[in-house]
């Protein structure tokens, strides 16, 4: 069985962890009605996704 000959370095380990960090939503504007909404999702507001109505906006 692998074992490790030396403890690996505080440093070391923050360098291997330094991609895991959470990064903010991206946001892009919704053609239709302009407002904020992830992108490759339907827009919350409107419904239009792709320049298409694909769910009925409520109201």
């Amino acid at each position: 069985m692998a074992v490790p000959k030396r403890r690996q370095s505080k440093s070391r380990s923050r360098m291997r962890r330094s991609h895991n960090a959470v990064k903010p939503i991206q946001l892009s504007y919704c053609s239709q009605c302009g407002t904020p909404a992830p992108s490759h999702v339907v827009c919350p507001t409107c419904g239009n996704y792709q320049g298409r109505t694909l769910v009925e906006a409520e109201g």
